[in-house]
C-alpha cells in the first residue's frame, strides 16, 4: 500500500537535531515513503540511520549539509564500530549514507555528494543452512500426514510448506498472496516482493495438489466477512499472520530427524540450493527469488559448492 504523504514524516523529527537538519530529515523521509514508495519498514530503517549521522554531525558543530564531507562520514562509521556493532550494520549504515547524501546532492540541498567514495565494510557472510533433498521430503510427508485428518488447519499448512519450498518465496510474499494470486491452469503465482516488484514464479504438482485441497475443502472452513481474497487465512478467518507461518515450519522440521532447525527464510535458501543443484541457471533462479542483484543470488553457488566439498571430504579416500 502506497504511502500517505500527509503521514510521511510525522512525528519522527529528532528533537536534539538542529532545525536545519530536522527539515532536510522530514523531506527525505518524504522522498522515501512517497516518491520510492518503500515499505514503513525500509523508511524507518533509513530514516533511523540518517538521524544517526546529523546527530553525529551536529556534535561536531555543523549545522549545514555542506559540512558532511568524507572525512566526516568515515568518523560516523568509526564511532559505531567502537560501539561493536557487527560489520553487516556499519555496511548498511554506510549505504544509508550514500543513498542520503545522493539525493541532497541531486536536489541541490548539498553542493557536493559526501558519500560517493565512501565504502562499506564487508560483511562476514555465513552460509545459511538448508534441508538435504531427502529432509525436504520428510518434510512435506509431515505436513502431508498431519492434512490427512482433514482439519483446515491442517489442509493449509500443507499448503503452506508445499508452496514456500516449490517456489521459494519470502514469507511475507506468501502471507501476501490472494486467491486471484494464483493461475492454476498454468501453475503460476503472482508475487509482490521487495520494491513492489512483481513477479511470476511457477509451481509443480504437488504443491498444486495441496493448495487445490486447501482451497476447496479447507479455506470454506476457515472463511468469515474479515477474509477477504486472502489466499491463506488464520483461525479466526483473517489473513494468516507471518508469526504463525514461522511457528509451523519450525515445528514441522523439528519433526524431521537431523534436520537444522530452519524457519522460512531457511525453506527459501533450500529451494535456491536445490534448483541449483539439479542444473537451473544462476540468473533463473536470482529472477525466481526475487534477487535486485545477481550478487545476492551468487551465495547459494557457495553453499552448493561447501555441500559439495563435505561429501568429497567424506567419501573420496585422498580427500
Amino acid at each position: 500500500m502506497t504511502a500517505d504523504p500527509t503521514e510521511a514524516g510525522s512525528g519522527s523529527a529528532d528533537p536534539d537535531l538542529p532545525e536545519s537538519f530536522a527539515r532536510v530529515l522530514a523531506d527525505y523521509e518524504r522522498h522515501l515513503a512517497v516518491e520510492r514508495d518503500l515499505t514503513p519498514h525500509s523508511v524507518r530503517a533509513y530514516v533511523g540511520d540518517v538521524t544517526g549521522l546529523l546527530e553525529h554531525a551536529a556534535r561536531l558543530g555543523h549545522h549545514e549539509l555542506d559540512g558532511l564531507d568524507l572525512r566526516l562520514l568515515r568518523s560516523w562509521l568509526a564511532k559505531q564500530q567502537t560501539l561493536g556493532l557487527a560489520r553487516t550494520t556499519l555496511a548498511r549504515r554506510a549505504t544509508a549514507a550514500r543513498v542520503f547524501t545522493r539525493w541532497a546532492a541531486r536536489t541541490g540541498r548539498a553542493s557536493t555528494d559526501a558519500g560517493a567514495l565512501l565504502g562499506s565494510p564487508k560483511p562476514h557472510r555465513t552460509l545459511p543452512p538448508v534441508l538435504r533433498r531427502d529432509e525436504a521430503r520428510d518434510l512435506l510427508t509431515e505436513a502431508a500426514t498431519h492434512a490427512a485428518d482433514g482439519t483446515p488447519e491442517g489442509l493449509r499448512d500443507a499448503a503452506v510448506l508445499e508452496l514456500l519450498y516449490a517456489t521459494g518465496i519470502r514469507v511475507g510474499e506468501l502471507c501476501g498472496l490472494d486467491v486471484d494470486d494464483l493461475d492454476r491452469e498454468r501453475r503460476v503465482v503472482r508475487v509482490l516482493g521487495k520494491g513492489r516488484k512483481e513477479r511470476a514464479v511457477p509451481f509443480g504438482k504437488p504443491a498444486e495438489d495441496a493448495v487445490d485441497a486447501w482451497l476447496v475443502r479447507g479455506r470454506p472452513e476457515l472463511a468469515a466477512d474479515r477474509s477477504g481474497s486472502a489466499l491463506f487465512l488464520g483461525a479466526r478467518g483473517g489473513r494468516l499472520d507471518q508469526r504463525r507461518v514461522r511457528e509451523l515450519v519450525h515445528a514441522r522440521i523439528a519433526a524431521v530427524p537431523g534436520a537444522p532447525d530452519l524457519g522460512p527464510h531457511g525453506l527459501r535458501h533450500t529451494a535456491a540450493t536445490h534448483l541449483l543443484e539439479g542444473g537451473a541457471d544462476l540468473r533463473v533462479v536470482q529472477e525466481l527469488l526475487g534477487h535486485s542483484t545477481l550478487a545476492t543470488t551468487q551465495l547459494y553457488t557457495h553453499v552448493s559448492t561447501d555441500r559439495l566439498r563435505q561429501a568429497y571430504r567424506q567419501a573420496h579416500p585422498r580427500a
